[in-house]
């Protein structure tokens, strides 16, 4: 019998006997029962924060989300408005008198506002398509946005015309673009994303941008409200020289655009300072490696003068911010897998101010998580911990630790037993580097009792996983398992060097560093040598195929969404053309011999470990033709194996709450079955 139910049987008898309240592990239910908090916004003068409440609806097996507002100090915690749609970019005014926000329409997405003294809130758009990166002008008199405008595709052939009445197929989809489909969003309509404007009183949007480039991301007004700063690439080879982006403003009154910045590589997401002087961004210079850290960089709003502040740390730096006086910057940055919002001055002096952002991404123990800033220097952030996704936090001025504003998991995960994280480091045996990992020990873990090991590698692979909230781990913890999770090299929150180590050389020592984590755990006799087991998704799953094809000391695997072939993703993969002449030296016809080489496929066979294979029917990141490559293989050989396909699951299986449960419920049936 499943171990996981004698376990739950005998709770039960427990509970019946001793007439004592026992909470249960967590459950597969649960996961639609998670609520979780992203995007807050502190209103101008730090007394209200808005945000977006998120969780998942069982009966159309979809994410939801909607606005709500409290004070800063918890109280008077209430939805923003009446209506039961998504809603979301909730932003204040500048005077802090009005919130502007999206909310999905019969039609789609529109901008809406929301009164503060009168609680009111009406429609002010009426849009071909959903806005995004919406921002206030500093009057508080207009309302900057992106929004996507199609254009029509090519045709190459008139056909003639269909009698009356006649069902043909339909017309051929024909694309010249090097990029023209996206994971997740299928096929993408033809077409570029512009800068809009629209009076906040409501009206008609007006087009600031034009011709055909994409222009998205962060949006930043000069003080005086006639200039606006945003990122592009508007170099005539843009398509092919699509790892670079640069920093450019446009006059709104004559649509003249200005490029600010030149050199290659990504810049992006600017901000003007509250002078307008100065701009920052984020970025950097590409060398084209596996891993660079991006930088925080502040330039002249003319463009001159260019200067990186955060040299002196060896992190990639995100979502940053000015201070209200000018004099310094907000950011936040993954320090060993634990995310971190950070002050700067203009001199480069750092001083950390909080930990533990993220909780926003349900599914596996990743980053994420975003924060904002009051007038008065007032933090609002999502935090996390292993225990709970993403509740708020506020830090206020002088505060050393966080106050808690939100409770949104309590009436689900206060009455269930999770199992308890723990951090590990050991040394690498390739060349002695520290490595980390987490180890998550079962519900109700005995010291005395010997456990099977579960390890859970990450996907990037240049990511990390950290002491974050994962459903999906702890449903492998309230199996029994002690489920341990590493960032080996590669891995991001660890400097840019020990990021970029697999350059031209992924898989590589990554492995081993896997494996001396569970050699690790053995020595120390938190598992057993004798019960050892391996799954992980993307480039986790590009690793599981790879241990299980340089050995065989794993009773089960499950390798879930992978890359078997390298030749076949970088032609086949929606981003494609990304990979191309960076993952490895050449293109695929060019250099095959060391495609094949770091293909898992190539090792297949040695693999003798019951392997099970599952991915989403519709991934365009890592194709199902990866996943049947690697099932067709060991069918061949008659190795013990079984391909799960998940129906209406892209690369992000955990979209659809239903599919996180099964990819995990199909995982745990099948290391079972090889106990």
């Amino acid at each position: 019998m499943n171990r996981f139910f004698v376990f739950l049987i005998t709770l039960i008898f427990t509970h019946s006997v001793l007439g004592q309240d026992v909470k249960l592990p967590f459950q597969p239910l649960d996961v639609f029962e998670l609520e979780w908090a992203s995007d807050p916004q502190i209103s101008p003068d730090g007394s209200q924060v808005v945000y977006k409440r998120n969780g998942f609806d069982i009966m159309t097996d979809k994410s939801r989300g909607n606005l709500w507002i409290l004070n800063s100090d918890g109280t008077s915690h209430r939805k923003l408005t009446s209506r039961e749609v998504n809603e979301s970019q909730a932003r204040w005014s500048p005077d802090g008198d009005r919130i502007a926000f999206v909310s999905s329409t019969d039609q789609g997405s529109e901008l809406y506002m929301y009164w503060i003294k009168t609680g009111q809130f009406a429609k002010l758009s009426h849009l071909e398509k959903s806005p995004g990166s919406i921002t206030w002008s500093p009057d508080g008199n207009h309302i900057a946005f992106t929004m996507f405008v199609s254009e029509k595709p090519p045709v190459i052939v008139s056909m003639p015309s269909k009698p009356k009445g006649a069902k043909w197929a339909k017309a051929a989809r024909i694309t010249d673009r090097l990029k023209h489909e996206r994971d997740g969003g299928g096929y993408m309509a033809t077409g570029y994303t512009h800068i809009f404007m629209i009076p906040s009183n409501g009206g008609t949007a007006r087009q600031i941008t034009s011709e055909n480039y994409n222009h998205s991301g962060r949006l930043s007004f000069t003080p005086n409200g006639k200039t606006i700063y945003f990122t592009a690439n508007r170099v005539e080879n843009w398509e092919y020289e699509f790892r670079n982006s640069d920093i450019y403003k446009v006059d709104v009154d004559s649509k003249v655009i200005s490029r600010i910045t030149i050199e290659a590589g990504p810049d992006y997401a600017p901000m003007v300072s509250p002078d307008g002087k100065s701009v920052a961004f984020l970025g950097y210079l590409d060398k084209v490696q596996a891993h660079q850290n991006t930088v925080l960089n502040v330039i002249n709003s003319d463009g001159g003068k260019r200067k990186i502040l955060s040299l002196d740390l060896d992190r990639s730096i995100n979502d940053m911010q000015w201070d209200s006086s000018g004099k310094g910057l907000y950011f936040s940055y993954d320090d060993k897998g634990n995310t971190k919002i950070a002050h700067i001055n203009l001199k480069g002096n750092i001083k950390k101010l909080a930990d533990n952002l993220g909780g926003t991404t349900i599914g596996r123990p990743y980053g994420g998580g975003s924060y904002s800033i009051s007038d008065n220097e007032t933090i609002i952030y999502t935090h996390t911990r292993p225990e709970y996704p993403s509740e708020l936090a506020v830090l206020k001025p002088k505060q050393k630790s966080p106050k808690l504003i939100t409770d949104l998991n309590s009436d689900v995960l206060g009455q269930r037993t999770l199992g308890t994280t723990e951090e590990v480091w050991y040394t690498s045996s390739f060349d002695g580097r520290n490595i980390q990992g987490w180890i998550v020990k079962p519900p109700f873990y005995d010291a005395t009792k010997s456990y099977p090991v579960l390890v859970e590698n990450h996907g990037g692979p240049i990511s990390n996983y950290g002491d974050r909230f994962s459903p999906e781990i702890q449903l492998y913890a309230a199996d029994g398992y002690v489920v341990f999770y590493p960032n080996p090299r590669g891995s991001t929150s660890y400097g840019e060097e020990f990021g970029n180590l697999l350059l031209n050389n992924y898989p590589g020592e990554d492995y081993n560093d896997v494996m001396d984590g569970v050699d690790y755990l053995i020595e120390k006799g938190i598992v057993d040598n004798n019960r050892l087991y391996v799954t992980g998704g993307s480039a986790g799953g590009i690793m599981t195929a790879w241990i299980v094809g340089k050995n065989s000391r794993f009773k089960a695997a499950v390798v879930h969404k992978p890359v078997i072939n390298w030749i076949s993703k970088t032609l086949v993969a929606d981003n494609y053309f990304w990979y191309a002449n960076s993952r490895y030296p050449g293109q695929p016809w060019e250099n095959y011999e060391n495609y094949w080489k770091f293909s898992p496929i190539s090792l297949v066979g040695n693999v003798e470990t019951p392997t099970m294979v599952i991915v989403g029917m519709n991934d365009l990141r890592t194709p199902p033709s990866e996943a049947k490559q690697l099932y067709h293989a060991l069918k061949l050989r008659k190795v013990e194996t079984v391909l799960v396909e998940l129906p209406d699951a892209s690369h992000g299986i955990n979209k659809k709450p239903s599919n996180l449960i099964s990819k995990v419920a199909h995982t745990l049936a099948w290391l079972r079955k090889y106990e």
